[in-house]
């Protein structure tokens, strides 16, 4: 399998794909050949959750040899269930539990598997030396890439987060990360800055490090192999609406999913490219509604204001896989390096007719603030007895504002444990939160009963053992430091 660049025609096998993470001119690595090979839907929908995700990353990443050996050391025994994700009916919708793995975050299953891919590749390519991943994270990127990697051979990891633009819980959950090669960063700014800085220091230290036996790559979704298994959790869930006798084999299902850098959702789009029944894909936007105005208008313009919301993983302005999309949509890669050169430097480009229809052909979009996010959490609760994390609150409203589509089922991805912001969720609640998130959280499990994931109630008794913090341009400096170290 040859991965191209959304930019141009450099290309790579699969397995060097993952181990680049990011095309040399700046691109992300596609196949694309996705959307005109065949693959067997009705066979892998039979499967159980590990046997989809075995047939699905080996049609994406045929080069990986011992497929099924992966996925086996990738999530047996890591997560609560054995469906992965599963599939809860709440009121006359569904929600789909992403969060039922070691960081109780959707991040789990790409990042099980990704050191996997990663530690595999190095092997097939007889990669001598080490790789450095580095990441940057609105939130739950960080813990689930920090669990994924720590200590696994050939590798060591570095990871960047906005110093005020993360939960308290999860700033906690990467402050206690062990581990002998991880390292974890606050930078004074905002996710776009973190992003930006990773970015800017695959592209200066490139030359650096060459002959060094140092090579970067990228957890981020970015990377392929940490999207490819994200298209999974799609099919886990049509395979359950089917064994609920809800719907037969055919019959569109409409997916909300709420997202901030777009690879979450463009999974789904992969899902129904292989051949998934897949109807609408709706992209669910908070206050920072960049993406929604996009997929409305076709113009993306970051050169707004930018909202700290309690649905920090979706705090966003410039959404990396959104430039998949752009390719897939136009076949064009002229046209994505000029969109993407223009947003660099003017901060934004408008798309033209024929790929925005092809866009809004599969995509839809909404957008929910804060007061409407708290009111999902208090109207679910009340009505339901579902508990929502503020970002898949940010999906269950704007499901209900696209309700005429509801003669099909509604899947909501519900992308983390609501005990990772205990603290707006008690709000939502009517209950009054404290500035201790282990209080809040135990506040939390008192007034409703929900069980707190184990991963998050052991944090407190953990070590503080990540302090850094840098300005938001000593990101390439302090990478430089620590692979000299």
């Amino acid at each position: 399998m040859r991965y191209e660049s959304t930019r141009s025609n450099l290309s790579g096998t699969d397995t060097f794909a993952v181990l680049q993470g990011l095309a040399q001119d700046g691109g992300l690595f596609l196949d694309k050949t996705l959307g005109s090979r065949p693959f067997a839907v009705q066979e892998c929908l039979k499967k159980d959750s590990l046997g989809m995700a075995e047939m699905i990353l080996s049609y994406l990443m045929p080069g990986f040899e011992n497929m099924k050996e992966l996925v086996e050391k990738a999530y047996s025994g890591k997560f609560e269930t054995e469906d992965l994700t599963p599939l809860v009916q709440v009121g006359d919708a569904y929600v789909l539990e992403l969060f039922r793995g070691p960081t109780s975050a959707f991040k789990d299953v790409a990042l099980s598997m990704l050191p996997q891919l990663m530690t595999a590749a190095r092997r097939q390519e007889n990669m001598q030396g080490k790789t450095v991943i580095l990441t940057a994270t609105s939130g739950d990127t960080g813990k689930a890439a920090l669990n994924g990697f720590m200590d696994v051979d050939g590798t060591s990891i570095i990871v960047f987060y906005p110093a005020e633009g993360v939960s308290p819980m999860q700033q906690r959950q990467m402050a206690t990360q062990e581990g002998k090669n991880v390292t974890v960063c606050s930078v004074e700014g905002n996710f776009d800055d973190c992003q930006r800085g990773v970015k800017e220091a695959f592209a200066s230290l490139a030359d650096q490090l060459e002959g060094t036996g140092v090579s970067l790559s990228s957890a981020n979704s970015i990377n392929i192999g940490r999207l490819a298994p994200q298209v999974t959790y799609y099919f886990v869930a049509y395979a359950k609406l089917m064994e609920m006798g809800r719907i037969a084999f055919g019959d569109k299902v409409d997916f909300v999913v709420p997202t901030g850098n777009f690879g979450d959702i463009l999974a789904g789009y992969y899902a129904k490219l292989m051949g998934l029944p897949v109807g609408r894909l709706v992209c669910a936007s908070n206050a920072n509604k960049v993406l929604t105005d996009f997929l409305e208008t076709g113009l993306y313009d970051r050169r707004r204001e930018f909202f700290k919301t309690t649905s920090p993983s979706m705090d966003i302005l410039v959404s990396s896989n959104l430039e998949r999309l752009l390719y897939l949509a136009s076949r064009d890669e002229n046209k994505v390096k000029g969109w993407m050169e223009q947003l660099n430097t003017q901060g934004f480009y408008q798309v033209d007719a024929d790929t925005l229809k092809n866009i809004q052909d599969s995509f839809d979009a909404g957008c929910c603030d804060e007061n409407e996010t708290m009111a999902a959490i208090k109207k679910v609760w009340a009505e339901e007895k579902y508990l929502l994390d503020p970002h898949t609150a940010v999906a269950w409203h704007v499901m209900e504002q696209k309700g005429e589509k509801k003669n099909r089922p509604q899947v909501v991805l519900s992308t983390a444990s609501p005990y990772k912001f205990p603290g707006p969720v008690l709000k939502a609640l009517g209950v009054e939160a404290g500035k201790d998130e282990f209080a809040d959280a135990a506040k939390l499990n008192e007034v409703t009963g929900v069980a707190i994931p184990e991963n998050l109630a052991k944090l407190q008794q953990k070590s503080i053992l990540h302090k850094d913090r840098i300005a938001r341009d000593q990101i390439i400096a302090y990478v430089l430091e620590k692979v000299n170290a």
